[in-house]
C-alpha cells in the first residue's frame, strides 16, 4: 500500500518518508493532490576498496596526469 503524502507534509516530515521508503514502503509527494514524486531507495553497491578499487577507472585517471598538469603542479609547489 502507497502512502501519499502533500508537499508541505513531506518538507516537514522527510527523514520519516526516507526510512518508510528504505523499509519498502511505497512513498509518494504530492502536489495539488496530485502524485509528482516517489521515494524509492538507490539500490546497494558495495564499494570496492583496497589495492585495484580504481582500476575501472584508469583512462580516467592517465587522462588527467599530462604534461601541462605536471608542469603546472610543479608550478604550484615550487613557484615559477
Amino acid at each position: 500500500m502507497a502512502t501519499q503524502v502533500n508537499m508541505l507534509e513531506a518538507k516537514s516530515q522527510l527523514s520519516k518518508l526516507v526510512k518508510r521508503a528504505l523499509a519498502g514502503e511505497e512513498v509518494l509527494i504530492a502536489s495539488n493532490g496530485m502524485p509528482v514524486v516517489k521515494l524509492t531507495p538507490i539500490a546497494h553497491q558495495p564499494r570496492r576498496t583496497g589495492w585495484g578499487a580504481l582500476k575501472a577507472h584508469r583512462d580516467q585517471i592517465d587522462a588527467a596526469f599530462t604534461p601541462e598538469v605536471d608542469r603546472e603542479v610543479g608550478r604550484l609547489f615550487y613557484g615559477e
